[in-house]
């Protein structure tokens, strides 16, 4: 048998297996480990996972560029380096689901070119009202989030918590480092910000309407 043909057998195998990893549009693979649990394009209640991915995709990018706006605004000040750790796990939360968004063929919201503008206002407006305006926008965004995060986990665990296992631990995880943002938030006198419950309030009404927005549109 020549190379090639061995070559073509090892790809046609691992295929088969489900250990072959699906390409990004730039040809790398990525580090989705679904397969390999049963969860495929085929088997998903896949109008429940274009939701779930979507609007957590829209989610952390959303986060992303709140504390982009964070980041103008308060970088260089004590609590920068604070507000920065945060950020660059939530980096990590957005390149999950961009992964995800390719492994499953999932379409982004339409709504991205809004979520980036408001995004970055949302995050640089609070900031401008000092590191405690900065911290109520975390802890509220983040509570949302994980309350989120939550109802995603109770839907799937009532689908099929076998299936969705690899997602759940990824949702899970992803959960428990926005509460411990919001935890953050609160250490550093997040309630001390200007009207800190209408703050919050409000904050949490446009996370509530972002979510339903996103995950339809």
């Amino acid at each position: 048998m020549s190379c090639a043909a061995r070559a073509a057998v090892r790809s046609l195998w691992r295929l088969r297996a489900g250990t072959l990893r699906p390409l990004t549009a730039y040809g790398r693979r990525i580090g989705v480990r679904f397969y390999s649990s049963g969860m495929t394009l085929d088997n998903v209640n896949r109008a429940a996972v274009d939701r779930i991915i979507r609007v957590d995709h829209a989610g952390e990018y959303g986060a992303n560029r709140i504390y982009a706006g964070q980041m103008a605004v308060l970088g260089r000040t004590s609590v920068g380096p604070v507000i920065q750790k945060m950020w660059d796990q939530e980096k990590d939360h957005l390149k999950k689901f961009n992964e995800l968004m390719v492994a499953f063929r999932v379409r982004p919201t339409i709504l991205m070119p809004f979520w980036n503008v408001v995004g970055f206002a949302l995050g640089a407006g609070t900031a401008l009202l000092g590191k405690e305006g900065a911290m109520a926008c975390t802890v509220a965004v983040e509570e949302s989030i994980a309350h989120h995060y939550n109802n995603q986990i109770r839907t799937l665990m009532e689908k099929d918590p076998e299936k969705y296992e690899e997602l759940l631990q990824v949702i899970r995880k992803f959960r428990d480092e926005e509460l411990e943002h919001h935890d953050i938030g609160l250490e550093h006198d997040a309630q001390l910000a200007p009207a800190y419950t209408i703050l919050k309030n409000l904050i949490q009404a446009g996370c509530s309407m972002a979510i339903y927005l996103s995950e339809r549109f």
